[in-house]
């Protein structure tokens, strides 16, 4: 049985998970679409067969839409997730799961309250290959208990409306996500140090940064995070353990011998290094509504993420260790695995 499924923001990555589903993954089609900018999501749906409603509320309440994907700007995630949960539908929703953590928490206590999992948020580097290989290696214990896990987030280059901050809420918050999936640990303090700066930086930006995390049983994460390091996106991760070291393989290139140089491409764009992940995300998704148990990363994950890049933020501007304090994670969230 298909599912039918109602987008809810048509911009950039909601088009491309509207094609995914229409073009490349089984077991859903899109029926219903809407959009700020309406005559989009009309020229949109003109072109799926579908409809375009007049609000995401619509989207959320229509009878034939069984589940929701919100891809909308930021700041209306809370209430188009809340709503979702009210309908009782599953939602699937970008990160972040909201703006603010006191939002995260709102939704998580409303999905509790409900007793069964319906949201999952888009940390989609949990299904990259080369992170699920490194999360095996973990799990089957290869490298003995983890103690340390390096980290570099490098982009080529950033517009001048990118600040400080936005290279925790926008770019770290992927290897806060990833580390607690990796290690299977909470984080407990964070703090961020200044290197030397990089002279292609904006003069309001601060970059590149440290990133230092500690988790519950003692592991050091750090996390380089450079945004203008000109030549090219390269994610790294590796992971020391007690009896032997793990890294994130790289994406497969072809290895050039030409003009008297041994070269592999380096990406620039980030949506080429993750494409396949976003395939594997969403119709995991799909087969998890099918079957009537969501599995992916939870409201409990969202809001994580969204305490530990507060506690992040602050140790930014205070130059403090700062304390991270999320509480118990509610039972409905013990059982995740992916």
């Amino acid at each position: 049985m298909s599912i039918n499924v109602g987008v809810i923001g048509t911009g950039n990555i909601g088009q491309d998970h509207i094609r995914r589903i229409t073009q490349a993954l089984s077991g859903a089609r899109v029926v219903a679409v809407t959009d700020i900018d309406l005559a989009r999501a009309q020229s949109i749906a003109k072109d799926l067969g579908g409809r375009a409603e007049s609000t995401g509320q619509n989207v959320i309440a229509a009878k034939d839409v069984d589940a929701v994907i919100v891809t909308s700007i930021g700041s209306t995630h809370e209430e188009y997730v809340l709503a979702a949960i009210a309908a009782g539908k599953p939602v699937f929703c970008e990160k972040p799961l909201a703006t603010t953590a006191a939002a995260c928490k709102r939704i998580l206590d409303a999905e509790v309250a409900c007793g069964k999992r319906l949201v999952q948020v888009g940390f989609m580097r949990r299904y990259d290959a080369g992170y699920r290989l490194l999360k095996e290696v973990v799990t089957k214990g290869v490298i003995g208990a983890p103690l340390m896990a390096h980290c570099a987030h490098r982009n080529p280059t950033v517009g001048d409306n990118y600040t400080t901050d936005m290279a925790i809420t926008d770019t770290v918050i992927h290897e806060i996500d990833t580390m607690r999936w990796l290690l299977d640990d909470e984080y407990v303090f964070a703090q961020v140090l200044y290197p030397k700066k990089t002279r292609k930086a904006s003069k309001h930006l601060a970059d590149p940064q440290i990133v230092l995390l500690e988790t519950a049983t003692g592991i050091r994460v750090d996390v380089e995070v450079f945004v203008n390091a000109v030549y090219g996106y390269d994610i790294q991760c590796e992971l020391v353990g007690e009896t032997g070291v793990a890294r994130l393989p790289e994406p497969s290139n072809v290895l050039l011998r030409s003009e008297a140089k041994l070269s592999v491409e380096i990406l620039t764009d980030w949506k080429k290094r993750f494409i396949a992940s976003y395939d594997v995300e969403l119709q995991e998704w799909i087969h998890s509504v099918a079957s009537g148990k969501i599995s992916g990363p939870s409201s409990w994950d969202g809001y994580a993420a969204a305490v530990t890049a507060d506690a992040c933020v602050e140790a930014q501007k205070t130059g403090k260790i700062v304390k991270i304090e999320l509480g118990s994670r509610p039972a409905l969230y013990h059982s995740t695995v992916i």
